[in-house]
C-alpha cells in the first residue's frame, strides 16, 4: 500500500475523534457554558447535520480544483472548525465551530475514498480504502478516551487544540505524500448527478443509511443500556467503547479484504449477521460478559460493511464517482440520525433500553432485504443485455451469409447464361 493511504488515514483519524469525543465531554462543555446536557447534545446532532449538508457541497466546490488540492482545502477547514471549538467564549461559537469541522468530514472521505481507490490496483481497491477507514476506526480505540482523558485532566478546550494539531498532521501528510490528480477531463457537475440516475448507486446509499444506522440504533443509547441493564460501573462505560472500536477496526480491515473477492456475499454475510446479533443483543444486554462480547460482534459487523458498501458505490458510480462516494458518506451520518431518533422513539414510548435493537435488527435486516434486491436486479439487467448482445451478433452474421448466398446465386446465373 502507497504511503499517501497514511496521510488519509492520518486525516481521518482526526476527523473521528473530534466527531466521537465530544460524546465524552458533554458534561464538562455543558457545565461551562452553563447549558444542559440536552442542549449541549446539539453539538452532536449540529455536526452529523454538517456532514449530510458538507458531503455534497463541498464536493461539487471541489469540482473545478484537483483532488488533493481540495483534501486539503478540506483540512484546512477542519483546522479552523476545532480551533473556533477550542476558543469559543459562547454556546452558540462553539456550536458554530462544530458545523464548520463538520463541513469537511463527507467530503474528505468521499473524495479520500476515490484517491486511495486510484492509488492502488483494481483488485485492491476496497483494502485501500479499508486503509483510509482504518484512522477513523482506530480513533475510536485511541483517540476518543485520550481526548476524553486529556478534557477531563485539562480541560475540554485542550482536546480541540490536540485534535486540531492531528488536522495539522493530515494537512502536511497530504501535501507530502498523495500524488498530484489532476481533475478528470469532461467531468462537470452535470456529469457527476448523472450518476443519481443509476438505481443501483441508490440502492448502494439506501444500504448503508439502514445497515450502518442498525448500529448506532444500539450503540448511540449504550451507556444507559450497560449501566442500568448489564450493571456495569458509569466509569466502564469508556473500556465498552474501547471494545466496540476494536470490533471496528477488526471488521473494517477483514471487509476490506474480503470485498475485492466476494464484494455481495460479503454484504449477505455481514448484514445478516448483524441483523441476529442486534436481535440477540435485548438478551444479552443481561450479562456483563455476554453483552461485552455482543458489543465487539455489532462494531465487527457494523463497519465490515464500510468498505464494500462504499466501492460498490464507486464501482456503480465509476464513471463519475466523487460526488456519489461523499453523499455516501453523508448517508452514513443519516443513518446515524435516522436510527438515533427511532431508538429514543421507542425508549421513550417505555418499551426500556433495550429495545433500540430491535429497532437496529429491523433496520439492518431492511438492508440484507435491498442487498438481495440490487443483486437480483443485478442479474436481470446482465441477462437481459446478454440477449441484446447475443441479438446483435446474430443479426451482424446474419447479413453477411444472406451477401454470400446472394452472390453464389448470382454466380450460378452467370454460369448458365454462358452455356446458353
Amino acid at each position: 500500500m502507497p504511503l499517501a493511504l497514511l496521510a488519509l488515514a492520518i486525516g481521518a483519524f482526526g476527523i473521528g475523534t473530534t466527531e466521537f469525543v465530544i460524546m465524552g465531554l458533554l458534561p464538562e462543555v455543558a457545565d461551562d457554558f452553563q447549558v444542559s446536557i440536552p442542549t449541549a447534545g446539539y453539538l452532536v446532532t449540529g455536526y452529523a447535520l454538517g456532514v449530510v449538508i458538507g458531503a455534497p457541497l463541498m464536493t461539487v466546490l471541489g469540482t473545478r480544483v484537483s483532488r488533493k488540492r481540495m483534501l486539503m482545502l478540506l483540512m484546512g477547514l477542519f483546522i479552523a472548525g476545532n480551533v473556533l471549538s477550542a476558543v469559543a467564549p459562547v454556546f452558540g461559537a462553539m456550536l458554530a465551530g462544530r458545523f464548520v469541522a463538520s463541513l469537511a468530514h463527507g467530503a474528505f472521505f468521499g473524495i479520500g475514498a476515490v484517491v486511495a481507490a486510484d492509488l492502488v490496483a483494481p483488485e485492491k481497491k476496497a483494502g485501500a480504502i479499508a486503509t483510509m477507514f482504518t484512522g477513523l476506526t482506530v480513533a475510536n480505540v485511541v483517540g476518543v478516551p485520550l481526548g476524553t482523558f486529556i478534557g477531563q485532566s485539562i480541560g475540554w478546550r485542550a482536546t480541540f487544540f490536540v485534535v486540531a494539531g492531528l488536522g495539522v498532521l493530515g494537512l502536511l501528510g497530504v501535501a507530502r505524500l498523495v500524488p498530484e490528480q489532476p481533475r478528470p477531463e469532461g467531468v462537470h457537475l452535470r456529469h457527476e448527478l448523472g450518476a443519481f440516475r443509476n438505481v443501483q448507486v441508490l440502492l448502494a446509499m439506501a444500504m448503508t443509511v439502514l445497515g450502518f444506522g442498525g448500529v448506532f440504533a444500539a450503540i448511540t443509547y449504550i451507556t444507559p443500556m450497560m449501566t442500568s441493564v448489564a450493571g456495569f460501573a458509569d466509569s466502564s462505560v469508556t473500556w465498552l467503547l474501547v471494545l466496540f472500536g476494536l470490533g471496528m477496526v477488526g471488521g473494517n480491515l477483514i471487509g476490506g479484504r474480503l470485498a475485492d473477492r466476494a464484494l455481495m456475499p460479503l454484504l449477505y454475510v455481514s448484514l445478516g449477521a448483524l441483523a441476529l446479533v442486534l436481535g440477540l443483543f435485548t438478551l444479552t444486554a443481561h450479562n456483563k460478559i455476554a453483552a461485552a462480547v455482543t458489543i465487539v460482534l455489532v462494531g465487527g459487523l457494523g463497519f465490515a460493511t464500510v468498505p464494500p458498501l462504499q466501492k460498490r458505490v464507486l464501482d456503480q458510480a465509476s464513471g463519475a464517482p466523487t460526488l456519489a462516494s461523499a453523499v455516501n458518506i453523508g448517508a452514513f451520518n443519516l443513518g446515524n440520525a435516522l436510527a438515533a431518533w427511532l431508538g429514543g422513539v421507542v425508549i421513550a414510548a417505555g418499551l426500556g433500553f433495550t429495545a433500540p435493537n430491535w429497532v437496529g435488527a429491523l433496520l439492518a435486516a431492511s438492508a440484507l432485504g435491498l442487498a438481495v434486491l440490487a443483486s437480483g436486479l443485478e442479474r436481470r439487467d446482465g441477462r437481459r443485455e446478454g440477449r441484446i448482445v447475443a441479438g446483435a451478433q446474430g443479426r451482424a452474421v446474419e447479413k453477411p451469409l444472406s451477401s454470400d448466398v446472394s452472390r453464389s446465386f448470382q454466380k450460378a446465373q452467370a454460369s448458365r447464361t454462358s452455356a446458353r
